[in-house]
């Protein structure tokens, strides 16, 4: 027609089942959600995909709104992992990361509020970033204290930086956006790793981890010391004291956020309302008290950075396990404490630094393993310049599920 093009123009995308999208319900996986009127309107995010041309294809699954790292929800059941069918594809963001992998396009919108873009880029061994809050906007704003944050789920690093430049900027709808307009990630990718001082923690000082994800973790860290950075062990206190905050404000904000329990608990998934339940009984002075620990916790973490240009850790403790599981063989049952195989994650939710989850290698029975690389607050681009450099010391993207 003579017009111009946009940066994606006629490139498919999905669209994460927690986010509108025009027209259609947002069902966040739940069947209290029956109701749901079509969204009057596209939120912002998805506003930009579709300006910059994009073709969205449709609406991908999630848990029960987002609650849980399985991808498995009472209103769409499983969501196969496609390396393995039946197998946990990684959630909240399930859809996302299976449609990834399955080649259902190049472009993927995911939300992360625990490691909801990184453990799905894990499970399905795609790669995913979680932006530094603020970056892109997710609106409306979540009341679970400024944690979920909006990012890409691509099969190249150039995907990702591509599809977070479109999303990102200030939204006047969204007051949490940062001022600063996107740095040109796509054409900045390239560029030496030389002299960069990277930590590396195997566990966080308090995590489980898999052997195989241990083998592969160790195996991706020595690619940077081979790229010429200053590697180092290091300790990382501020993790084992984020791991009671998250149990605590999990459920609570989940008990405050969701549907009562008195109507919806017999139609909700059983774990999510475990959750729910262990959020009663807390008085206000003991949420103030746990979001001062919190405060501390993000202070300790920044301060870390003043130090070190990049963080390595797994992704995720596991490799994927059966959907129709909470907790992989082996691990203590709990009625919903599934964080226990998710540590790594959500401390930089509580800090808003950018952390990504970049493939780094496969169990011996072929399922696939993330490196996370978390960089300091407004380290989006050194962030994604790592993981472009990792993907050409160590090739991944060529590798596809069988389908």
């Amino acid at each position: 027609g003579g017009g111009a093009l946009g940066p994606l123009h006629g490139v498919p995308v999905t669209i994460k089942d927690l986010t509108d999208l025009a027209g259609k319900p947002t069902r966040r996986g739940s069947h209290t959600t029956e109701n749901a009127p079509p969204a009057p309107a596209d939120a912002p995010v998805v506003a930009r995909l579709k300006a910059a041309g994009a073709i969205v294809l449709g609406k991908t699954t999630t848990s029960e709104f987002g609650w849980k790292g399985v991808s498995q929800s009472p209103l769409t059941g499983v969501t196969h992992n496609p390396w393995r069918r039946g197998y946990n594809a990684g959630a909240s963001s399930a859809g996302a990361g299976a449609a990834a992998a399955a080649g259902f396009g190049p472009l993927h919108h995911g939300t992360d509020g625990a490691g909801s873009i990184r453990m799905p880029s894990h499970f399905c061994g795609v790669f995913g970033l979680k932006p530094s809050f603020g970056r892109v906007p997710n609106w409306p704003v979540q009341n679970n204290d400024q944690v979920s944050c909006a990012g890409p789920m691509t099969r190249s690093v150039a995907d990702a930086a591509l599809m977070l430049k479109t999303m990102a900027g200030p939204a006047p709808l969204e007051f949490t956006t940062l001022e600063a307009s996107p740095a040109d990630y796509p054409a900045l990718l390239e560029t030496s790793l030389a002299g960069r001082k990277v930590a590396f923690s195997p566990d966080l000082g308090h995590a489980r981890v898999d052997p195989a994800v241990a083998g592969a973790f160790a195996a991706a860290a020595r690619a940077f010391e081979e790229m010429g950075c200053a590697v180092e062990h290091v300790r990382t206190p501020f993790a084992a004291e984020a791991a009671p905050i998250v149990r605590f404000l999990w459920a609570a904000h989940m008990r405050v956020n969701l549907p009562a329990l008195e109507t919806h608990e017999a139609r909700m998934d059983p774990g999510l309302v475990a959750c729910m339940k262990s959020g009663d009984g807390h008085s206000m002075d003991d949420y103030v008290a746990m979001r001062g620990r919190k405060l501390a916790v993000i202070d300790a973490i920044h301060r870390f950075f003043r130090d070190w240009d990049l963080l390595l850790t797994p992704s995720v403790s596991v490799p994927a396990f059966p959907a129709d599981r909470l907790l992989p063989d082996g691990w203590p049952d709990h009625a919903w404490d599934w964080l226990s195989w998710a540590e790594f994650s959500y401390p930089f939710n509580f800090s808003g630094n950018p952390a990504a989850s970049v493939p780094c290698g496969f169990t011996e029975d072929g399922l696939p393993v993330g490196l996370q690389i978390v960089g300091p607050r407004f380290g989006d681009l050194a962030v994604l310049q790592a993981a472009a450099a990792f993907e050409r010391a160590r090739p991944w993207a060529a590798r596809r599920p069988p389908l």
